[in-house]
This record gives structure tokens, sequence and C-alpha cells, in this order.
């Protein structure tokens, strides 16, 4: 499923808009062409930052244009996707390591190489929002879950 700006990686988030708009189609594009979602990240967000820089005004007031409804949307809204606040966060066995993603996601949020790193980015997550982590054995089964002590 393709990211929008409602649903995209966390380390699109702290980019301007516009440049994060230009990094979700290149992605887009990238993953359609079979790239890797760890590869297309980085590759498409360098790129989204020299057109930015490159672009003309009217370039950028196209896309801009082009996507505004959208853009707006995001900006206008302290969380992408408010209905998932309130789900917990999965580590879960993933193609280049382990994910991390909220229940009901499309799209994990973050991949690590190793199940720690993951594990410790999905309690961080679950503390800020007050939700438990659930996690997964690389076979898929649960192993257990984490509960924030501050709950």
């Amino acid at each position: 499923m393709p990211w929008t700006m409602n649903d995209y990686p966390s380390s699109l988030k702290n980019l301007p808009t516009l440049v994060r708009k230009k990094a979700i189609d290149i992605a887009n594009t990238m993953l359609e062409e079979g790239y890797k979602e760890g590869d297309a990240i980085p590759i498409a967000t360098e790129q989204a930052k020299k057109w930015h820089e490159d672009a003309s005004e009217q370039e950028k007031k196209e896309l801009e244009q082009a996507s505004q409804k959208e853009i707006k949307q995001a900006d206008g809204d302290s969380s992408a996707r408010p209905e998932l606040n309130e789900k917990n966060v999965l580590v879960e066995p993933h193609e280049n390591g382990w994910a991390v993603r909220t229940r009901s996601a499309e799209q994990a949020s973050d991949v690590f190489d190793k199940k720690e790193d993951a594990v410790n980015r999905a309690k961080e997550i679950a503390e800020n929002k007050e939700t438990r982590v659930e996690i997964f054995k690389h076979d898929g089964s649960h192993q257990e879950d984490w509960t924030p002590s501050s709950r």
C-alpha cells in the first residue's frame, strides 16, 4: 500500500511539508519499481531535499496545488492517524529485520536490523501513547507483551 501524507514513515515527520510530500511520491514510485522499503526511504528523502533546493517556485507551487488538500489535512492534524493513538505497538519480523508498527497501520514506522533496537523503539512509542507493546517471534507467533510502568 502506498504511503500518503496521513500514513508515512516516521523518519519523514520532521521534513518540511512540501519536501515530505515529494519524498512520499518518490518513495512510492521506488516501491512500485521493486525497491525495498529500507532502501527507498533514505534515497527518496535525499532526492526530495535536492529537488526542493533546485526546484523553481513554479514547480513548488504546482506540487503544492496538486496535493494542497492532502498537505493541509496533514499539517492541521497533530497526529496523522488519530485512530491509531490508542492502538498497541507491534514488534514483528520484517523482510529487512524487525518492524515497529502500530496495530492497524499499513506501514511499519521503523525497521531495524536487531530485534532489541526495534523493541526499544516500540517501548518509546508505547510510553508516549500510553499503550502496550506486543512482541512477536521470528516465526510470527506471540512472544510477550510489555506495558509501560507509568500506566
